[in-house]
């Protein structure tokens, strides 16, 4: 493999360790990585099937590759996107993900995830995710 393209790797997985560190700082999971992990995917998940298939991808162009690939694992355009209209609904989807971890708060979770996002996505683009969310949603950014 050539450098150049080691040296793409090595930088995403930099970053993604950026945002990691940046999310357990956030929820107070020092050294949980593994669990930063699955709070990012399940959140990333659960942003991008409530976002139309053209605002889905404009967030994804802004991730970190390593992010991107976790962030577009199985996706299917079908039904999406999916219209739940209650913040709880949203929050399921983390709920579901730590359902054997009753210290787990998932709108802490949502609220965090998504303050790493606003810290290293554009601003514009941040905007425009939000104002595609109903107002319950919206006020879970920071």
């Amino acid at each position: 493999m050539s450098g150049a393209i080691l040296e793409v790797f090595d930088a995403s997985l930099q970053k993604t360790q950026v945002w990691l560190n940046d999310l357990m700082a956030e929820l107070g999971w020092e050294s949980r990585p593994q669990k930063a992990c699955l709070a990012l995917r399940t959140a990333l998940h659960a942003l991008r099937d409530r976002l139309t298939v053209e605002e889905a991808v404009h967030l994804g162009a802004q991730l970190p590759i390593l992010v991107r690939g976790v962030y577009y694992e199985g996706w299917k355009l079908t039904g999406k996107p999916v219209k739940e209209r209650h913040k709880s609904d949203f929050l399921n989807h983390i709920a579901a993900a730590f359902r054997d971890d009753a210290t787990v708060d998932p709108e802490k979770v949502m609220r965090a995830v998504f303050k790493v996002l606003a810290r290293h996505i554009s601003k514009g683009e941040i905007e425009n995710v939000k104002h595609m969310l109903p107002k319950s949603l919206q006020e879970l950014w920071p």
